[in-house]
């Protein structure tokens, strides 16, 4: 019984130790997700490079995010009207451009905030100024990832989420391998509102 109880207590001290936790979870515009059958993600040619982002980083992103979109019954298909815009929280001594035309609302006059989020697919070219400050305020810790769910064609937003934090943690701002990012979007899909499937549940 000693035993097990230890056992007990330090897989509880390991689940307080995961470097990842959830932002925010939001739907938007009493958007049903389950009527949605399709998705795609933004590529790097529809929009821009997060800085500081290699490729390689972005590709282990999309299969993360495309892993627990399948889960949950949906189809990746390039004509889909549900778009996931990714974003990323960077430190803006690292920008070697402004940011401002990504980042909408721009919070007050100078100083700007040190961190904020770098999204491929400019957000403003879909999300109200009000709408966008409820997921926008006090997410600018280096290294937060988020991700946007929107009807591309009627330009709605239907859902948002935010995880901390998909750097290494260890000063250097890396971005973590891919079993990290897996986990990190798994967080990220945490509180979804669509559920993984059945078959799925025993992974």
């Amino acid at each position: 019984m000693k035993k097990l109880l230890q056992i007990l207590f330090m897989a509880l001290i390991l689940t307080g130790c995961s470097p990842y936790s959830l932002v925010n979870s939001e739907t938007y515009n009493n958007a049903d997700l389950s009527s949605y059958h399709t998705f795609r993600i933004i590529t790097p040619d529809e929009g821009k490079m997060i800085p500081g982002m290699q490729e390689v980083t972005y590709y282990n992103i999309a299969a993360a995010i495309r892993e627990q979109m399948v889960e949950r019954g949906f189809t990746e298909s390039p004509t889909s009207p549900l778009l996931i815009n990714i974003a990323i929280s960077t430190h803006r001594e690292i920008q070697t451009e402004p940011l401002v035309n990504n980042f909408y609302p721009w919070y007050g006059p100078a100083p700007y905030p040190a961190y904020y989020p770098f999204f491929m697919y400019p957000r403003q070219y879909y999300w109200p100024a009000a709408a966008n400050a409820q997921v926008i305020t006090g997410i600018y810790k280096e290294g937060v990832l988020t991700m946007d769910m929107v009807n591309i064609e009627k330009k709605i937003p239907l859902y948002s989420s935010s995880v901390a934090t998909i750097l290494n943690g260890s000063g250097q701002a890396q971005f973590r391998n891919l079993s990290g990012i897996a986990e990190a979007v798994q967080t990220l899909f945490s509180k979804f509102p669509v559920a993984v499937l059945p078959q799925y549940r025993t992974k």
